[in-house]
């Protein structure tokens, strides 16, 4: 395994310039730890501003925004946008026709984040079994990205996530063979697929190659621990504690969980996600 996973391509990040404040907009939210106030999906929400920012993206996690500092969109609101309906804005747009955009842009997110997924995967050395039946399925699910309205509200996506994952798992399987903990020498890491590890005691743990896929590790202390090679697809990791813990070559780690942990100067990331602006270097 490299020491470094590739950084997916720039069409895979949100560009909020780009966007007409589809998040703001189509998704809704309740008045939570994360969010200060109730919102219906479709309704606009009273910090977007006319020119589809927000008015208070700086001060968003003072105010009681934690979720908006979390959330991406792996670029599907400027594919939604620009690209499936043609620049048009939902401000002048016709209702109906902003109503569609709205049910549309979920969808697309999902797509978008197999695409972040698929991409990874064809970038492990590890992989190179399956990179044929990685890249048809990147070639598919980038060609329903540029489907109609009509053809995107229809798509089972339930269904093409699951044909993805198939692969993805093999690729997970693979990858992790050659990844060796404390006392296993060569093999595959531990199976902690699915595992409830809510507010788990991990610090300094050996989990080297390990399968977390799905695992809840909601307030997890895993400072200090040991995730390289490690699988993370889906991993729940709000609130878990990564202050100097080794994620070096961890796959299928996306931004919104690392934003939604802790962590500090000493944690160590994969180059394709970035260090969450609101973690501190002295805790």
């Amino acid at each position: 395994m490299p020491d470094q996973i590739a950084e997916p391509p720039s069409d895979l990040r949100g560009d909020c310039a780009r966007c007409f404040g589809l998040c703001c907009v189509a998704l809704p939210f309740a008045r939570s730890a994360d969010f200060a106030l109730d919102k219906p999906a479709g309704k606009p929400c009273p910090n977007l501003q006319s020119d589809h920012r927000c008015g208070i993206h700086a001060g968003l996690r003072s105010k009681g925004f934690n979720g908006c500092t979390v959330y991406d969109c792996f670029g599907a609101g400027q594919k939604v946008s620009q690209v499936t309906f043609g620049g048009q804005d939902w401000r002048t747009g016709p209702k109906e026709q902003a109503r569609r955009m709205f049910d549309v842009f979920p969808v697309v997110r999902q797509l978008h984040e197999l695409l972040w997924y698929l991409t990874e995967a064809l970038g492990l050395p590890a992989a190179r079994p399956v990179r044929p039946e990685l890249r048809q399925a990147l070639e598919k699910t980038e060609r329903l990205t540029r489907g109609t309205p009509e053809e995107l509200a229809a798509l089972d996506v339930a269904a093409h996530r699951q044909e993805v994952n198939v692969l993805l798992l093999r690729t997970s399987e693979l990858a992790r063979a050659g990844a060796g903990g404390k006392g296993r020498g060569k093999g595959k890491g531990k199976d902690r697929r699915g595992a409830d590890l809510v507010g788990a005691r991990l610090r300094g743990a050996d989990l080297r190659g390990a399968s977390l896929r799905g695992a809840c590790l909601i307030a997890a202390d895993l400072t200090g621990a040991d995730l390289r090679d490690a699988d993370l697809i889906g991993a729940d990791l709000r609130d878990a504690d990564l202050t100097d813990a080794d994620l070096t070559g961890a796959f299928f780690l996306t931004q919104p969980q690392v934003n939604a942990a802790r962590g500090g100067a000493g944690t160590r990331l994969p180059a394709s996600v970035s260090r969450p602006v609101h973690w501190t270097a002295v805790r």
